[in-house]
């Protein structure tokens, strides 16, 4: 029983330390104060006055005391009631915000907890504004509406420069100052905007009628040159089309002097045809003549070697019928030797006396071709010469239609002419006539100038019509 009882005493003496220690622990906990990074914690008694920044302390009851002082930004705004008069003598209603902090050095914090630490926020943001507005009122005093306006950058920056002695003596800094709003009851603002807004619309005008002026003379350069491009275009076309017109007048003109020398050619060439055949046909009738001639000759003279061998035949036949038949059996043996002999005589000679006698034989074939050629030369001669001066002339004649006609050709190709009297001769197309009886007057001229024998001495060396009396052989 008794150690129970000293068991159940014993844990209740351990119960009350603990409870003892804790209570302990929380007083102790109850006596450290901390300060976080956005305020500070001035601690004053005993031990003087501290300030805990970002850390903690102990703090003894009844001996210390602290207070905590925000360090946080402080937005406020500043719109004095009163209208604030500009160096220009107008009235102005200004609206500003402020931010205000108190600095993080320990002196000016020091000095803003001797300012503000008992004081709450209204009323330190009261302290605040009056100090402000006072150096706004006296800032808006040395500027014209214009500057205020126009410029608030620049008010914010003297707001800022003004101020900063007064903070620092509160341990305070300005961190920003910008203007809401600047207006006046008089419309004073409203029209110091409408020159600006004038000589913006008329410069806008200007502009826009500067646009359209060089609108229209970049329309105006852009149609002259596409004109001056069109025209230079129709020029070449024009001029294209005119060497094209050119070309083909040329072509047409080097085709139609092609066609008339074809036809020239042709024609010439059909004259000469029909001269050559007329020529051809004298010839060959000529040679007709000479050729009966010769037929006649040879005629003749085949009658001569017939006569020649009939008396030959005769002959020999008497021989044969008187010679007795020993001295027929005599030469027949001497002909066996001689032919005999001859054969001998033939095979040695072989080939040499072959070709020998091949080319005597095609020499004799070239003599009596040459020889015929001869005679019908001959012949052809015999028969000019007995052409008379009738022929010679009719020949002539019925030749200079011909030659009339071949130098009328170049006025086939003449599709107009134009004939034109100045009142000094004759004129018309018995002109023409004449003109081509003079031309075909010169051909005795031509003929002469291309044979080099004067027409008189060829006619001179034909017979008369009526002239029956022989000429003597060409050649004799």
């Amino acid at each position: 029983m008794a150690v129970e009882n000293m068991t159940i005493g014993f844990w209740v003496i351990v119960g009350l330390m603990i409870l003892a220690v804790t209570l302990l622990g929380s007083f102790l906990a109850s006596l450290y104060r901390k300060a976080g990074p956005h305020e500070a914690l001035i601690v004053y008694g005993f031990r003087g006055t501290r300030i805990v920044k970002g850390h903690g302390t102990v703090i003894f009851p009844m001996i210390e005391s602290s207070h905590l002082l925000s360090l946080e930004l402080m937005s406020f705004d500043v719109a004095p009631t009163q209208d604030l008069y500009t160096k220009q003598g107008v009235a102005v209603t200004v609206e500003a915000v402020a931010q205000i902090k108190v600095k993080s050095d320990m002196q000016s914090i020091e000095t803003a907890a001797e300012q503000f630490l008992t004081k709450t926020d209204i009323q330190r943001e009261s302290l605040i504004r009056l100090v402000m507005e006072g150096h706004l009122r006296g800032i808006i005093g040395q500027l014209t509406v214009e500057q205020i306006v126009k410029e608030p950058e620049m008010v914010a920056d003297r707001m800022r420069g003004t101020c900063a002695d007064d903070m620092t003596k509160m341990g305070l800094e300005v961190v920003s100052f910008t203007i809401k709003e600047v207006r006046d009851k008089n419309d004073y603002i409203v029209n110091m905007g409408r020159p600006d807004v004038a000589r913006i619309k008329r410069d806008a005008d200007v502009a826009s009628a500067e646009a359209d002026r060089d609108t229209a003379i970049k329309r105006a350069n852009a149609m002259r040159e596409s004109a001056i491009a069109k025209a230079q275009a129709d020029q070449e076309r024009v001029l294209a089309e005119t060497l094209s017109q050119a070309k083909q007048a040329e072509a047409q003109r080097d085709l139609d002097i092609k066609k008339a020398n074809y036809v020239e050619t042709v024609k010439k060439q059909e004259a000469t045809a029909d001269k050559a055949y007329e020529i051809q046909t004298n010839v060959m009738q000529q040679q007709v003549v000479a050729e009966a001639v010769r037929v006649q000759q040879i005629e003749r003279e085949s009658q001569v070697k017939v006569q020649e061998a009939e008396i030959l035949r005769r002959e020999k036949e008497l021989v044969a019928t008187v010679l007795k038949p020993a001295e027929m059996e005599r030469q027949r043996i001497s002909v066996l030797a001689e032919a005999e002999r001859t054969r001998l005589s033939i095979e040695a000679e072989g080939s040499a006396t072959a070709t020998r006698m091949k080319g005597e034989a095609e020499a004799d074939i070239v003599f009596k071709k040459g020889d015929a050629e001869a005679r019908a030369m001959n012949v052809k001669a015999e028969a000019f010469q007995e052409y008379n001066q009738a022929a010679v002339i009719d020949k002539l004649f019925t030749s200079l239609p011909e030659i009339v006609r071949a130098l009328a050709a170049p006025l086939e190709k003449v599709d107009k002419i134009t004939i034109v009297s100045t009142g000094n001769g004759s004129s018309g197309m018995h002109k023409i006539t004449g003109d081509m009886t003079e031309i075909a007057a010169q051909v005795p001229a031509l003929f002469e100038a291309l044979s080099g024998t004067p027409m008189a001495d060829l006619l001179s060396k034909v017979r008369k019509i009526g002239d029956n009396s022989k000429r003597p052989p060409a050649g004799v």
